[in-house]
């Protein structure tokens, strides 16, 4: 457990927005280094091949390494500057929080800011401030100040929210949880077959920009031309006040299998093989349905003449924001899980999964 926590912190802490995920890149080549070989695409994807028994099916195994965030737009004259968001902020989370600008000159903090409600209109308070209209303070007098730090349009801004354990020991609250949890489990899946072998040939794969527009998925497919492929990613977790009932997602009461998105149906012989691993393994499970998102599964499964794909996350309170809730119970189940689901994708499962 506490090994899974330092992981995580490790990979929470990275700074990787879109775009500029190298500080993550590294991290994960670390770890996979010594448990496969290890090449990247020419986008940025990380790839770690780790054979298995024999000639077995290709299975692809996917999180992303990319975190919502912001790029600098420009510099005012008066000092601050403006920004755009890559990946999809929604405007109320945003205000007075605190960001870190990767310059040329090292990382400068930064808070987000606005007009002050109180010297707004009445009919302004009435209406959410928008991005266009927000700016972010570096504590600089100017523009020459600003440059002098080593800012420039292009640079990436990075959210501040280093993990903690909340009073349990078991919620762990962070940013970039979204996908750095998948990562993760990426990494640990790939340790735990060292011991156990499996079946098939792994690709374990650190996806790019997958929040703007899952581009990564697409590159890295095409490098490995899989059979059959495992996403990793978060859920929505659904247990918070105004969401009783909706669909399942509740902290600590295990992963969740994907049954719909707005970019992918799953392979319904994959997703019931999921489900029967489950069951035999006793590990507690969910169910994910997704309307308004997608993930890298989307491009995934279209590769070629289609991949049969499966999306398993882990619940995540607060996604798209600079903290998320997760529980590690979650997480240690969902790494038992697709354990045992790549321990049985040998070539014969393969074949019955589009049969």
């Amino acid at each position: 457990m506490d090994k899974s926590k330092e992981l995580l912190e490790e990979l929470t802490g990275a700074a990787g927005v879109s775009g500029f995920e190298g500080e993550v890149r590294e991290i994960m080549r670390r770890y996979l280094a010594p448990l496969a070989s290890i090449r990247q695409d020419r986008l940025g994807c990380i790839i770690a091949e780790k054979a298995g028994a024999g000639e077995g099916p290709r299975v692809m195994l996917t999180a992303h390494m990319d975190e919502i965030g912001f790029m600098v737009k420009t510099v005012t004259e008066d000092g601050f500057l403006r920004f755009t968001p890559l990946g999809g902020w929604p405007e109320q989370v945003l205000l007075a929080q605190r960001v870190t600008i990767k310059g040329r000159r090292g990382d400068v903090p930064g808070v987000i800011g606005s007009k002050p409600p109180h010297l707004m209109d009445r009919e302004e308070r009435k209406k959410m401030v928008q991005i266009k209209d927000m700016f972010i303070d570096v504590g600089a007098k100017d523009k020459e100040e600003v440059e002098s730090l080593g800012i420039r349009p292009g640079d990436p801004i990075v959210p501040v929210g280093n993990m903690e354990s909340m009073k349990n020991g078991k919620y762990l609250m962070a940013k970039a949880i979204d996908d750095r949890v998948g990562c993760g489990l990426l990494i640990e899946v790939c340790e735990e077959l060292s011991g156990l072998g499996h079946p098939n040939t792994l690709y374990a794969v650190g996806t790019v920009q997958e929040e703007v527009g899952t581009r990564g998925a697409a590159t890295s497919v095409a490098a490995i031309d899989p059979h059959v492929a495992l996403i990793l990613d978060v859920s929505i977790a659904t247990d918070v006040p105004g969401l009783k009932g909706e669909v399942e997602g509740k902290l600590g009461q295990g992963p969740t299998i994907g049954l719909f998105d707005s970019s992918m149906i799953p392979n319904v012989n994959l997703r019931d093989l999921c489900i029967e691993t489950a069951e035999e393994l006793a590990i507690p499970y969910q169910y994910s349905i997704m309307e308004g998102g997608g993930t890298d599964g989307g491009r995934i499964h279209l590769h070629g003449t289609g991949v049969p794909s499966l999306v398993i996350g882990v619940p995540v309170r607060y996604i798209h924001s600079h903290v998320g809730i997760m529980h590690l119970d979650d997480y240690l189940w969902a790494r038992q899980l697709i354990v045992g689901l790549i321990r049985k994708l040998d070539t014969e499962a393969c074949k019955a999964l589009i049969g």
